[in-house]
């Protein structure tokens, strides 16, 4: 059975920004905070898609739908002190009277069990309007976008270089895919520790915005010219990051064929692979995307994890050379 997923609540006249200061609409500001949570989600600084509700890992939400988000929001600014507001699936399905010492807000996402826990009954509901992927920061409305990353990122290649390279990573370099709202803390990551990293994303204007807030160094459209800069990089202990558009399953096998994979120190990824109609398959372009998968989830998903093996076998292969290898 194909099941087609929702990409229908798109509305690009919507921007959303959080109130700030001292003057509220709410009630209270135990009602207010969590408004002001939901809102910066959404803004056009934060999320990654806010047109779609998406804020980031490809198709994580903070409301199933606009309806559902001005429900939010209303309700919110109506809440007293001793009301519980009930949210199922980034959608409010009611309010309860508790106390003031009780939770204002309680949210439940994207929870499925035993035989339906699997990705067809998932885009079933997700079609029927009936459930959200709310990832682990969209859908609970406290993401702060790759700053809220960064520290963790950094400390992970941190330990790699204590463990591999002698507490530094100056010297070294980093391949690695998936520069996104999550994936974008790599690069500053890897040259806060001192190496040089050359990361893949098929989407330039992810690579475009981190470059803008100052996360990654430069773009670059040929393998060439991005593999020469990070080598020099590396030969001379120079903190630089890359990023190169492109298809990291393409990429990855690529540069294995050349002279220049033996520069390669440490391989890594964080595209959105935990959702296959979120992973852009060999052969398929970024404007194609969301159409392609919503026309037939199921022939999409095949395409997908078949680019995800190439994808795979590629960091394998970098393994098997001496690369240090590991999937964030």
């Amino acid at each position: 059975m194909t099941t087609k997923p929702s990409f229908t609540q798109h509305d690009p006249s919507r921007v959303i920004r959080a109130d700030r200061g001292t003057e509220i609409t709410a009630k209270s500001w135990q009602t207010e905070a969590p408004k002001r949570m939901l809102m910066n989600n959404l803004d056009p600084e934060v999320a990654e898609r806010p047109e779609d509700l998406v804020v980031y890992g490809g198709t994580g939400r903070a409301a199933r739908s606009w309806e559902a988000y001005d429900a939010i929001v209303r309700t919110l600014d109506d809440l007293e002190d001793d009301e519980t507001l009930l949210i199922q699936s980034g959608k409010p399905v009611g309010v309860m009277r508790t106390h003031e010492w009780a939770p204002r807000v309680l949210i439940a996402n994207s929870n499925l069990v035993g035989d339906w826990a699997n990705w067809e009954h998932f885009r079933e509901l997700e079609a029927e309007g009936l459930m959200m992927y709310g990832q682990m920061t969209a859908g609970s409305w406290i993401y702060i976008a790759t700053q809220g990353i960064l520290q963790g990122t950094y400390e992970t290649f941190g330990a790699i270089a204590r463990k591999r390279f002698d507490g530094t990573l100056a010297g070294t370099l980093t391949i690695t895919a998936g520069c996104g709202g999550m994936g974008g803390a790599q690069p500053l990551s890897v040259t806060l520790n001192g190496g040089a990293c050359l990361i893949i994303d098929v989407d330039k204007t992810r690579l475009d915005r981190r470059k803008g807030k100052r996360y990654l160094d430069e773009v670059e459209t040929d393998l060439d010219t991005a593999l020469a800069k990070v080598i020099e990089a590396k030969k001379n202990k120079q903190a630089l990051s890359v990023g190169l558009v492109g298809n990291a399953a393409e990429i990855l096998p690529l540069i294995l064929d050349r002279p220049e994979a033996a520069e390669v120190d440490i391989v890594t990824d964080q595209t959105s692979a935990h959702d296959p109609l979120s992973y852009l398959p060999i052969g398929v372009g970024v404007d194609e995307w969301h159409d392609e998968a919503e026309q037939d989830a199921e022939k999409f998903t095949i395409r997908a994890e078949e680019s995800m093996a190439k994808h795979v076998k590629a960091m394998v292969e970098f393994q098997d050379r001496g690369a240090e290898v590991f999937d964030y």
